[in-house]
């Protein structure tokens, strides 16, 4: 239970930080001329696309376990939910 206590966290903790290693990676290639730098002032907003067109799959390979571990427990939290609600409706139909 504890590996999944803050599965949330570290799966987004994760992607953050795959996305900035991939801007780092893509800012020193674009510093170094090895690919282009954008069009007139849209460096910065080509660098944070191509960055984010890079680390969307690599975190889609890389990251699997940690969403598996994220999609438990929010799936978890879900069912604990529903058994509430369905306990609070009970309660209530039992009052009418």
């Amino acid at each position: 239970m504890s590996s999944q206590k803050h599965a949330t966290l570290r799966y987004t903790a994760s992607r953050v930080g795959l996305f900035v290693i991939c801007f780092a990676l893509v800012w020193v290639l674009a510093y170094f001329h090895v690919i282009p730098l954008g069009v007139g002032s849209s460096n910065f907003v080509w660098l944070l696309l191509l960055a984010v067109v890079i680390s969307a799959p690599l975190s889609f390979v890389l990251l699997r376990k940690q969403r598996d571990a994220m999609s438990e427990q929010i799936v978890s939290k879900v069912e604990k939910q529903k058994q509430r609600l369905a306990a609070n409706q009970s309660q209530e139909d039992g009052l009418l």
